[in-house]
């Protein structure tokens, strides 16, 4: 599942990408390209509104699309996250302590 939501989130972002590097913000963009073309079918007014709406709406639906696929991830496999790297290594077998305490030699008086 999260592999569809992978592939899903890239084509957006390639998309919104050709959308944003497509735009020109002096009005040039898409309809300056087709030399003439764009004015005639649908006027620049209308290029640029279809072009800023599908910017908006290509990142509303890679936000979307981040948050619903993080739901998707299975958690009960994976390592416990809440824990840090070291609290993981930690064997979880107590210690194992001498039956009999080890007694040092006593140390020598001091000399006078």
């Amino acid at each position: 599942m999260l592999l569809i939501f992978g592939i899903l989130i890239i084509l957006a972002c390639v998309l919104l990408g050709f959308f944003v590097l497509v735009q020109n913000p002096k009005g040039g963009g898409l309809s300056g390209s087709f030399g003439g073309f764009g004015n005639q079918v649908m006027g620049v007014r209308q290029t640029t509104d279809v072009l800023e709406k599908g910017t908006w709406i290509l990142s509303a639906i890679i936000a979307v699309l981040c948050l619903t696929s993080s739901m998707f991830v299975n958690r009960g496999q994976a390592p416990d996250m809440r824990k840090g790297v070291m609290e993981q290594s930690v064997p979880t077998a107590p210690a194992q302590v001498p039956a009999t305490p080890v007694n040092p030699a006593p140390a020598p008086a001091p000399a006078k």
